[in-house]
């Protein structure tokens, strides 16, 4: 499975960080899977430039319906109708529907241009998308929204053991941590260096102490605001010296994980 970060970004971009947006691959034998997760502005963009690009992405789930995650959304749908592609599937929290109508309301012309599948999915539901078993977990965020672990259906494990863990936007909190013990890779909302006043995102600080007492191999810091420029070697260095002993990054657009199924 191969993670691809198309966005690390937040609602304020900055020229090398678009909004959030990540790709996930994975192939099994002939079976290709690609997945989009969140869909912010400058993501469509950052897809265009992957191996399947945005004809070949046909499944989207989204962590939560503010619009820096899903900006390009209605976009995704015009590229993908020009293209001649037929279908796209967006999958998501409760009010996802609500999201997608009201978006079609205001651009009713693309409304029928391709066959437009919309699905919600509660907390804690196993289910699949774009081919990869996923799990829900509920965040602490402004807005509700989901964090998921993802496996490929080859694993032998199911999605609440995946290897793949996404925060979304959300708190540090110690339920969000259960939720990503054991995997291989946590991708964590960290928006602000410490010092920053700021609720509904987490700091450095407050991350690596709710990561202290479990086992994640690799923590990639995304969701980064402009106040972290400059700061990304001390924001994980207060993760480490908060408690996490698991690798630490921030992540930057175009950045590839290949994550290895046991």
């Amino acid at each position: 499975m191969k993670l691809t970060v198309l966005g690390s970004g937040s609602a304020m971009p900055v020229p090398d960080r678009v909004q959030s947006g990540y790709l996930l691959e994975d192939r099994d034998g002939e079976t290709d899977r690609s997945l989009l997760v969140d869909c912010g502005s400058g993501v469509l963009q950052r897809l265009a430039d992957t191996d399947p690009g945005y004809e070949g992405v046909s499944t989207v789930l989204l962590t939560h319906h503010h619009l820096d995650h899903v900006a390009a959304l209605l976009p995704l749908v015009k590229a993908r109708w020009l293209a001649g592609e037929e279908h796209l599937e967006v999958v998501g929290p409760t009010g996802t529907k609500a999201l997608v109508d009201g978006l079609l309301g205001v651009h009713d012309y693309l409304d029928g241009r391709i066959d437009l599948a919309l699905r919600e999915i509660p907390a804690g539901r196993a289910f699949t998308a774009g081919g990869f078993d996923v799990v829900g977990h509920e965040t602490r965020h402004s807005m509700s929204g989901l964090a998921y672990r993802f496996s490929p259906p080859s694993r032998s494990a199911g999605p609440a053991d995946g290897p793949l863990t996404l925060s979304g936007d959300s708190e540090a909190f110690a339920g969000l941590a259960r939720f990503a013990d054991g995997s291989d890779v946590l991708v964590h909302d960290c928006s602000f260096p410490d010092g920053t006043d700021v609720s509904n995102h987490p700091t450095p600080t407050s991350l690596g102490e709710s990561l202290s007492e479990v086992d994640v191999g690799t923590l990639l810091l995304s969701h980064l605001y402009p106040h972290t420029g400059g700061r990304e070697g001390e924001m994980e260095a207060s993760v480490r010296e908060a408690g996490f002993d698991g690798d630490v990054r921030v992540a930057s657009d175009g950045l590839e994980v290949r994550i290895l199924p046991e």
